[in-house]
């Protein structure tokens, strides 16, 4: 009985609702599906946390979390927003390749994405610097980001100063090395968690020229 009860547990693996047997050609559709799935659980409160990491042109690695504010899928294209002089802004200027990682716990998911990074449009920052709490907008003009400050008062004091410049005047204008970044994709590997490791796991690539995806699965 015991042998009978393993084999139906495996046999039942080979079906998964999340990465069907015939993979799409693409995984931009995957992708925003997962991603909203993920915005629509309440269980989390940052379902478009990243980590994403970067790299200086010697192959040094770095790593944090943001936030991505839009997966685009014509081009495919992933969408956050940063200071330009932070660490992971100047690696981007100095290797402008990067990748990404979603890991939605509660759905036993994950997205990884690859690809190089250009900078959005000063409009498109500008747009979306507006739509920002005026807190945010302060603490965007005022942070070195990344750099070393000589107090924490000191960074406090600034953003107040700014804070009060800007209620006499009634708009704080987006900061010049403050905007977006886009990272054009050109690889997606999406994972699905699977009793005893038997995980369900593919992959898309292709060239940033081209506009057909390579798709294959990959063992867990």
């Amino acid at each position: 009985m015991a042998h009978r009860s393993l084999i139906d547990s495996l046999t039942g693996l080979v079906t998964c609702d999340d990465l069907p047997e015939a993979l799409p050609p693409g995984p931009m559709a995957l992708l925003v599906d997962w991603f909203e799935q993920a915005r629509r659980n309440e269980r989390y409160d940052d379902p478009n946390a990243m980590a994403l990491a970067t790299a200086t042109p010697d192959g040094v690695p770095s790593a944090r979390i943001v936030l991505c504010k839009e997966i685009e899928t014509s081009p495919a294209a992933l969408v956050f927003y940063t200071s330009y002089e932070s660490r992971k802004g100047r690696e981007l200027e100095a290797n402008p390749h990067a990748a990404g990682v979603f890991h939605w716990a509660h759905e036993k998911r994950q997205a990884r994405i690859e690809g190089t990074v250009v900078r959005s449009t000063p409009e498109e920052s500008d747009a979306y610097f507006r739509t920002r709490p005026l807190l945010s907008r302060i603490g965007a003009a005022v942070s070195p980001q990344s750099r070393e400050i000589t107090s924490r008062q000191r960074l406090v004091s600034d953003a107040i100063k700014l804070g009060t410049r800007s209620a006499l005047c009634g708009e704080l204008e987006r900061p010049p090395h403050w905007g977006g970044y886009r990272i054009l994709i050109n690889s997606v590997e999406l994972w699905s968690a699977r009793s005893g490791r038997l995980h369900d796991r593919a992959r898309w690539t292709r060239d940033q020229d081209a506009s057909a995806w390579s798709v294959s699965r990959l063992a867990p």
